[in-house]
């Protein structure tokens, strides 16, 4: 089985050269994140059966905990499957921005996860009752391998998330980097344990889950802002780019959204009012062409008012 994982790993690095500005496909896009977080749930099944085994034949209850943490990730990355499956849904009529937010609003979900999971880790640590645990060489390989392949396997998708520039594998990957450092400090707890240093074990686990919650919190500044639909660009920005072009004699209530990794804007813009329509669709293609070079955007909506019945901003 580990093989057989490594071997996709191989696979799709080598069919994998295209940057995420060229992959203008969404859909082809989607299959590849799909199909890495398939891949990655074939890991944490292996380290699953792993765990279990190990923590029932040590008696070390730090590995048991760890098996049902690893369980959770199992959950996670169906959930992950599954919202990818709905944000690469086109626009219909509910939905005409379409349903990218789906991948946002998964890593807002993956964020209080780790929320839990800390506060777990913590609670778990400080009422945590000392027990007698074993531990043999063969043991300790099987745990170290374990650790080897979250290691490679959160590498692998930091720099897969980076290509296909996926909110949702930027998440995946902090959570499977978390996974690293509780594995580090359950085996370095199980080892020194078993040597009876029992306090060890809960100084360790105290100090990875407060850096667990710093790993949390850096996923709700990425999701919380798109979520709320915080400005995408500044509005002045907007108006910096637009202020010269011939023919407009104000701009208002200018608005952008995030929508997945791409943006949305609209504003009103006042032309004089005796020029034709004609004349005001050009003005108007004009901007659209400033602002799609300037932000790299192609959703942008534009009212045209006549200068006579100005709009005064919001």
């Amino acid at each position: 089985m580990l093989t057989s994982i490594f071997q996709q790993l191989r696979q799709l690095n080598r069919s994998g050269k295209v940057r995420s500005r060229d992959m203008v496909d969404y859909a082809k896009r989607d299959k590849q994140v799909r199909r890495i977080i398939l891949i990655e749930g074939s890991a944490n099944l292996l380290v699953l059966i792993c765990k279990t085994v190990i923590g029932l034949s040590t008696g070390s209850m730090a590995i048991l905990t760890d098996a049902v943490h690893s369980l959770t990730d199992l959950t996670n990355n169906l959930i992950a499957w599954i919202v990818m499956h709905f944000s690469s849904l086109p626009a219909d009529r509910k939905h005409p921005y379409g349903h990218r937010k789906f991948e946002t609003l998964a890593v807002f979900i993956l964020a209080s996860i780790l929320i839990v999971l800390a506060f777990e880790l913590a609670l778990n640590a400080i009422k945590k009752e000392d027990t007698e645990v074993s531990s043999s060489g063969i043991e300790l390989v099987i745990m170290l391998s374990v650790l080897v392949i979250n290691i490679v396997v959160t590498s692998w998708q930091h720099m897969w998330a980076k290509r296909l520039d996926s909110d949702i594998l930027h998440a995946d990957a902090t959570h499977t980097f978390a996974d690293v450092l509780i594995t580090s400090v359950v085996i370095g707890g199980w080892q020194l344990s078993a040597r009876g240093y029992a306090w060890a074990d809960r100084v360790c686990a105290l100090g990875v889950a407060i850096l667990i919650i710093y790993l949390a919190y850096k996923l709700f500044r990425r999701a919380i802002p798109i979520l709320l639909d915080e400005y995408a660009i500044d509005p002045q920005e907007i108006i910096n780019v637009i202020k010269n072009v011939d023919g407009v004699m104000d701009v208002s209530r200018i608005r952008s959204r995030w929508i997945g990794k791409t943006c949305a804007i609209d504003m009103i813009i006042s032309v004089d009012s005796s020029i034709s329509t004609e004349e005001s669709h050009k003005i108007a293609d004009e901007i659209e062409s400033l602002i799609e070079k300037r932000f790299d955007t192609s959703d942008i909506s534009i009212h045209v008012e006549p200068e006579k019945n100005y709009i005064t901003s919001d």
